[in-house]
């Protein structure tokens, strides 16, 4: 039977500049390879070993990019190895098989949003209401499904990501604070549920599973074995579980170090 790898992508697989910031060997760096532009920029990168780990284990597993971004924010990113035919976007909302999301997936997911929690319309309007233009870029809305506001993170007051925690909790949702981003997300909307439909697809008994995020935890509880790196939402709150390995990397080399682990996972005659 295949395993299937279920791996986030930012601050877990990839990194923007800023997020390569989190820690670089010093004093000799690694080569980088760029595998995300944006309005002729690059934006995300990963290290070249990195880049050949993950071209390994496309060939030898069933690779699953699992992601909070939409669908167009994915497929700006060019991972190298062979495409895959399967990849998670909007955080579970929807299921891509050879890049194209599948319909009845996606109306099974905003039913049971629409039976389980308050509606996207009365949390944007209590986010526009609340936060303050002094810290807040942009507002923005992902796939009709969440909502997440781009903020000065030394402006930000920690108090009110608390509050926002609360309210939403109450009311069915989930809030998670990722670098300059602010999500607040349908608690039923789930990496975890789209992984396993997947692997009730592919056939796949072992599923093993990576993440920085609050929005991953359920990801790597769902997993028979996960990862987290030594950064991001979940390391710093101190957030583990029995079959979750808090790595000690931090940065683009926890990247490389999530690859050497899910080929061992993978083939462990390797």
């Amino acid at each position: 039977m295949p395993v299937l790898v279920a791996s986030d992508l930012d601050r877990t697989l990839i990194y923007s500049a800023a997020a390569l910031g989190l820690t670089m060997p010093d004093p000799r760096a690694p080569r980088l390879l760029c595998v995300e532009v944006y309005q002729s920029e690059p934006l995300s990168y990963m290290t070249e070993t990195a880049a050949r780990l993950l071209t390994d284990l496309g060939d030898t597993a069933v690779f699953v990019p699992t992601t909070t971004r939409t669908r167009t924010q994915y497929q700006r990113i060019n991972l190298p190895g062979p495409p895959p035919k399967y990849a998670i976007c909007a955080n579970g909302g929807h299921l891509l098989v050879d890049g194209v999301s599948d319909p009845a997936w996606h109306a099974r997911v905003t039913a049971r949003l629409a039976d389980e929690c308050a509606p996207l319309a009365e949390v944007q309007e209590h986010l526009l209401r609340t936060a303050d233009p002094v810290w807040v870029r942009k507002h923005r809305i992902a796939e009709d499904l969440f909502a997440y506001l781009v903020v000065e993170r030394e402006l930000l007051p920690e108090d009110w990501v608390k509050e926002l925690a609360v309210w939403a909790e109450n009311r069915g949702w989930t809030v998670s604070l990722q670098g300059r981003k602010i999500y607040a997300v349908p608690g039923p909307l789930t990496k975890s549920a789209a992984v396993r439909e997947i692997a009730r697809r592919t056939g796949a008994d072992v599923t093993v599973a990576a993440g920085d995020s609050l929005l991953d935890a359920d990801l790597l509880l769902a997993a028979d074995r996960g990862w987290r790196p030594g950064h991001g939402e979940l390391a710093d709150s101190g957030w583990t579980a029995p079959t979750v390995t808090a790595l000690p990397e931090r940065g683009v080399l926890a990247g490389e170090r999530i690859l050497r682990e899910f080929l061992q996972a993978a083939c462990p005659a390797l």
